[in-house]
């Protein structure tokens, strides 16, 4: 396929991964993707969730990985087992569903994840947006939307220019049968309404307003990408000041390394704030945003991390872990724990603090120190451990500045400490 070899590099020896459920649209994918997989000498990888929403959710996996072996795929079935009841089950199961394929995709090596979304999934999902849903839009290649579980993880949907029926007519043409999930004609559900309202043609919504029948594509280049990583290291982001809206909200959500992204009036006042040329300091959604002429700084706000402290790390030697959603620590011996360097910059040694004199104050403050097992004496986390920072990759991902998979192995300046600092 086309769209494959635009993204994937036929000489990686990781695996590609796919998201299998067993419906026709994944396995039309699995067909695709597996005579793919075999011409270029790649491995594909099905993952398959159990979400224990259906009593015969059990067989439906068992289908899916015989599917997946006969075509030489490997297949690993994941289970979600906190269902439970109460609001929301739609977006819990797609929230936890992503974060398990997530995380078997990383553990296997794989980079990419191919979903099999179709043009009408765009459409019902743009259906559904009209009408107040919080879906985004659909596109062809985008970051895992869990973190830090996808942390540096793309899906790419390439069946976004086929419809349904016709991925369906081409399984009948190989023998191929399917899983009907009976939830996708349940009326509880906003896609199987969606689904029910453009099946009967009524593709307008209420005002007249025509919706349209494609989702966007990718963005177009955002601005910036070049000015992020001088101090990226640190944790801190750099912005112009006529940033988007979405570019705005992306380096607020991976400078203060959360998973809920800011909406509405506050971001709205705070683009007005920064496109008026405005000098301030100012907290949105766990970042804190340091506006001083033509320079926009992005870094975790303090006092966000004393109300919400990180969790309690004691990372494995030679097993990486991210800490406060912006750093991954990668130990080199045990008996370690990591804190924030904030109330302990003071007993660091004369050389972390020569390291530290160049970043703005509060970008200090929010820095991984680590400290021993017993004791109290800081250092700073480079020294004794692997470190990455997540915010740099995490916002060029969210900005489609990386279009392929091979861009995903690289190291990008930034991610890592100068090593003149720590040589």
């Amino acid at each position: 396929m086309a769209r494959l070899d635009a993204r994937l590099d036929a000489g990686r020896g990781e695996p590609v991964a796919l998201a299998l459920s067993g419906g026709g649209d994944s396995l039309a994918l699995l067909h695709l993707a597996a005579d793919w997989a075999k011409a270029r000498g790649r491995r594909l990888l099905a993952l398959t969730v159990d979400h224990n929403l259906n009593p015969q959710s059990a067989n439906w996996s068992g289908f899916a990985g015989e599917a997946a072996r006969a075509l030489g795929a490997d297949w690993r079935g994941l289970s979600w087992d906190e269902a439970g009841p109460g609001p929301g089950l739609t977006a819990r199961a797609r929230t936890a569903r992503h974060g398990l394929i997530a995380e078997a995709a990383r553990a296997a090596g794989a980079k990419v994840v191919l979903l099999a979304h179709t043009n009408d999934d765009a459409a019902e999902a743009d259906w559904m947006r009209a009408r107040g849903s919080t879906l985004g839009r659909v596109r062809e290649w985008s970051p895992s939307p869990v973190w830090p579980q996808g942390r540096g993880l793309m899906l790419l949907r390439p069946l976004l220019d086929e419809r349904r029926q016709a991925l369906r007519d081409y399984l009948t043409a190989r023998g191929q049968g399917w899983i009907e999930d009976p939830a996708n004609a349940d009326a509880r559900f906003g896609r199987s309404r969606a689904r029910a309202a453009l099946a009967g043609g009524l593709a307008t919504d209420e005002v007249g307003v025509t919706l349209p029948t494609r989702s966007l594509r990718d963005p177009p280049p955002h601005e910036g990408a070049g000015e992020r990583a001088s101090l990226a290291w640190a944790g801190v982001l750099e912005i112009p000041r006529d940033a988007s809206a979405s570019t705005l909200a992306a380096a607020l959500l991976c400078a203060g390394g959360g998973a809920t992204p800011p909406r509405g009036e506050k971001l709205a006042a705070l683009k007005a704030r920064l496109a008026g040329g405005e000098d301030f300091v100012a907290g949105l959604a766990g970042a804190r945003v340091e506006a001083d002429g033509a320079s926009v700084r992005l870094m975790r706000e303090p006092g966000e991390m004393r109300r919400r402290p990180p969790a309690l790390l004691t990372p494995e030697p030679g097993v990486a872990a991210v800490w406060d959603g912006r750093f991954e620590i990668t130990a080199r011996e045990p008996g370690w724990r990591v804190e924030a360097a904030a109330g302990r910059l003071a007993r660091l040694s004369e050389a972390d603090r020569r390291v530290l004199a160049g970043l703005p104050a509060a970008a200090r403050r929010g820095l991984p120190v680590l400290i021993r097992d017993g004791g109290d004496a800081p250092v700073l986390a480079w020294r004794g451990a692997s470190v990455r920072a997540l915010g740099v990759r995490r916002l060029d991902l969210a900005l489609g500045e990386t279009t392929q998979e091979n861009d995903l192995f690289h190291p990008m300046h930034g991610e890592t400490a100068p090593t003149d600092l720590f040589s």
